[in-house]
């Protein structure tokens, strides 16, 4: 049925008298377009809104997600100043990354007890079990250390927080760790230990004053190293894995800011470090959760059907190496991101100088946890790892008073105790 203004185009405008049909077609065809023009117009309109209604949402979804996490704020800064509050004469105030990790949680807990100031960061990311990190944060928060969640990697965070807080000395303990992962998520590393690690030394370069700086390395850096016990004056210039190589360029990095900038840097080779609150990847802890679920066990052997061997460092020895790093540490020499003397330069091993084989390790496990494994022997892929670990301490024995104390049999049976407690199996409950 035609519409009204259909009709009216035909209609006389006076009784009598009809419209001449060519020119009233010809309005007609000018009325439809201009008609159409306007209905095109009108749908870029509500295309347009439409887009802008779903870009609004979209960034308050990702705008939700970002300050779900976000630091900043009076409060979040009432408890970076709490946290890092120093409770003993001549004590520090420290800034240790990676503190919701394993080490970093020991070396946190250490040095709040003796009354220094610590602040923690960490990234909280799921390498492994995300929910063991956040169990150590709330055993770090009920001893007054407060974790700031965020990454190494982030220069505005690290900005804000040496400007809160005049940190005397940094514990960089962050990284991507782990020698096989490397090969599934090597961008990881990079991001973490290479990138990470400068943008911290840009922060500690530009702060004022400038902290000293301990950070971990690894034995990982001697590689290919045929020479045994391992010396901090071996070469290291044959990395083995991907993450070898990016501690080994921690090295570099850290003494060209340490010849550039005046930081005063300590690097430390951690040997296996093992114990409590450690980490699933690490084959003690993953060996400890497959032999109470009766699952087999992968054991590598080197060439020649050689057991691999490792000296395997227990977490309280460790922790003692790096507090003593932090007490014996110089100041750095820098001031507004300019040298103004030579810094003090070093690199320690932390180790346990007795090597245990690896079927060795299993055996004491077997002997905690009253199970014999299942074992499954292969020949050790290509895969990163390295035949042996063995560390000469005689430098850090020296300069730090760094002695270790507990063998692997005492430290495994305090890891089982730890394990069987926190995973609730002598409540009767299933180990995850």
């Amino acid at each position: 049925m035609p519409s009204l203004a259909e009709e009216e185009l035909f209609l006389p405008s006076t009784p009598g008298k009809f419209k001449d049909r060519s020119k009233t077609m010809h309005r007609q065809f000018h009325r439809c377009f201009a008609s159409t023009s306007t209905m095109f117009l009108w749908a870029l309109f509500l295309v347009a809104l439409t887009a802008a209604y779903l870009s609004f949402q979209s960034f308050v979804d990702s705008g939700s997600r970002y300050f779900s996490t976000a630091w900043g704020g009076i409060h979040w800064e009432k408890q970076v100043r709490s946290s890092a509050r120093i409770h003993r004469h001549n004590g520090f105030s420290v800034l240790v990354t990676g503190a919701a990790g394993f080490v970093g949680t020991h070396v946190s807990l250490a040095l709040r007890k003796r009354g220094d100031g610590v602040v923690g960061l960490d990234n909280f990311n799921n390498y492994y079990d995300p929910s063991l990190k956040k169990a150590r944060r709330h055993l770090l928060d009920s001893h007054g250390v407060f974790i700031v969640e965020g990454d190494v990697n982030d220069a505005r965070l690290l900005a804000k927080l040496f400007e809160i807080v005049q940190f005397t000395h940094v514990m960089h303990l962050a990284a991507q760790a782990g020698v096989r992962y490397a090969i599934e998520n090597p961008h990881s590393y990079v991001h973490s230990n290479i990138a990470g690690l400068v943008t911290l030394l840009e922060a500690c370069k530009s702060a004022d004053p400038q902290p000293a700086i301990v950070w971990a390395s690894s034995s990982s850096v001697y590689g290919l190293n045929e020479k045994a016990p391992f010396s901090e004056s071996d070469r290291t210039d044959r990395p083995a894995s991907l993450y070898a190589a990016t501690k080994k360029a921690g090295e570099e990095i850290t003494h060209t800011y340490n010849h550039i900038y005046g930081l005063s840097i300590t690097g430390l080779r951690f040997f296996t470090v093992y114990g409590p609150w450690g980490r699933p990847d690490m084959a003690y802890f993953s060996f400890t959760r497959n032999i109470l679920q009766g699952k087999p066990i992968t054991i590598y052997r080197g060439k020649n059907r050689v057991d691999l061997a490792r000296d395997f460092t227990y977490i309280d020895d460790i922790v003692k190496g790096c507090v003593a790093s932090l007490d014996t540490a110089k100041k750095s020499t820098g001031s507004g991101g300019k040298k103004r003397a030579p810094a003090q330069y070093r690199i320690f091993n932390l180790g346990n100088t007795s090597p245990v084989t690896v079927p060795m390790m299993v055996g004491i496990l077997e002997k905690q946890l009253r199970t014999k494994a299942k074992k499954h022997v292969v020949e050790m892929p290509g895969n990163g790892d390295v035949p042996f670990t063995h560390a000469n301490i005689s430098l850090a024995r020296r300069e730090l008073g760094y002695k270790p104390t507990t063998d692997l049999q005492t430290g495994l049976r305090k890891f089982v105790k730890w394990y069987l407690s926190y995973y609730g199996y002598n409540h009767g409950k299933s180990v995850k």
